[in-house]
C-alpha cells in the first residue's frame, strides 16, 4: 500500500505544477507580430525548431511607427550561442541602413558559422539592434533550436 500522506503530497504537487504552469506560460504565439506606437523591432522566423542543415529564414521587421537606423547593411543581425559568442553575422557593408515603419529585411542562414564550420545541434539566439530617432538603442532577440 502507498501511504496516504504520499498520495496527498503528490496530488498537491501535480495540481500546483498545473496552476503555476498556466500562470507563468506566455500564451502569445512565439512568432507573433504586434505593431506599436513609437520604436519597436521584431525578429521573426518561420518556426522555432529546425533540422540540422535546414535553411533558416530570418525577418527583421520594424514593428513601430518611427524609422530605425542600423550601423551596417546587416541590420544588426547576429546569431550567438547561449554563451554569448557570436557564431554568425552576415558580411555587410559599413553603410547606414534605415528600416522604415512596417518595412522588413529578410536574411537566410544556411547554418554555417563565420569560420565555415556547420552549426551544431543546440539552442541559438538571434539578435538585432538599432537606433531610433532619439538615438536610443532598440534591441530584440529570439531563440531557435537546431535538432539532428
Amino acid at each position: 500500500m502507498i501511504p496516504r500522506g504520499l498520495v496527498i503530497a503528490m496530488s498537491i504537487g501535480v495540481i500546483a505544477s498545473v496552476i503555476f504552469g498556466l500562470i507563468f506560460v506566455d500564451l502569445k504565439k512565439p512568432n507573433e507580430l504586434n505593431f506599436v506606437e513609437g520604436s519597436s523591432l521584431t525578429i521573426l522566423t518561420e518556426k522555432k525548431d529546425f533540422d540540422k542543415g535546414e535553411k533558416i529564414k530570418i525577418i527583421i521587421f520594424n514593428s513601430g511607427s518611427v524609422p530605425l537606423t542600423f550601423s551596417d547593411s546587416s541590420y544588426g543581425l547576429r546569431i550567438k550561442g547561449l554563451d554569448g559568442i557570436i557564431l554568425y553575422s552576415p558580411i555587410a557593408a559599413q553603410v547606414i541602413s534605415v528600416l522604415e515603419p512596417k518595412e522588413e529585411k529578410i536574411f537566410e542562414w544556411d547554418q554555417i558559422k563565420n569560420d565555415g564550420d556547420p552549426a551544431f545541434e543546440g539552442t541559438y539566439k538571434i539578435t538585432s539592434s538599432a537606433l531610433d530617432k532619439d538615438k536610443k538603442t532598440i534591441k530584440e532577440s529570439i531563440t531557435i533550436n537546431i535538432f539532428k
